[in-house]
């Protein structure tokens, strides 16, 4: 069995966004349909960008989108347990304080088992991880 073919950021923009209507429907037919598909993490931080920067979003809209978009039965997460990366987007949603990257490290780091994180960023979440400067 082969796995699900991956979607881009682009698709998951139009889905959110119904910006260009063609393209939207598309996109709804795609993510709202029975076929499994599947994204990376690096697909959800670069929609928040995108959705933040450019449509102008609410930080706590992008997430609360984002984790509904998660939810979806057929859609599939590549690199982490879904239930990881709705936390990890839950911990970006009161401020700017966590980015989106930051949040997803850090589940990664939960979800294969590590301990102990190393970075300089005095914002990276600490929430069952020991975060180490060097």
């Amino acid at each position: 069995m082969s796995a699900p073919p991956l979607v881009d950021t682009s698709v998951v923009v139009r889905y959110l966004t119904g910006d260009v209507p063609e393209l939207a429907e598309r996109a709804a037919r795609l993510l709202d349909g029975p076929e499994p598909v599947a994204l990376h993490s690096i697909v959800l931080v670069e929609t928040a960008f995108v959705l933040e920067k450019v449509y102008e979003a609410p930080r706590a809209e992008v997430v609360d989108a984002l984790v509904s978009l998660l939810q979806k039965k057929n859609l599939h997460l590549l690199d982490l347990p879904k239930e990881e990366a709705i936390l990890a987007l839950l911990l970006t949603r009161p401020s700017g304080r966590v980015s989106y990257a930051d949040a997803l490290l850090w589940a990664t780091a939960k979800s294969h088992g590590a301990e102990r994180l190393y970075t300089f960023d005095e914002k990276f979440p600490t929430d069952g991880l020991e975060v180490v400067r060097p």
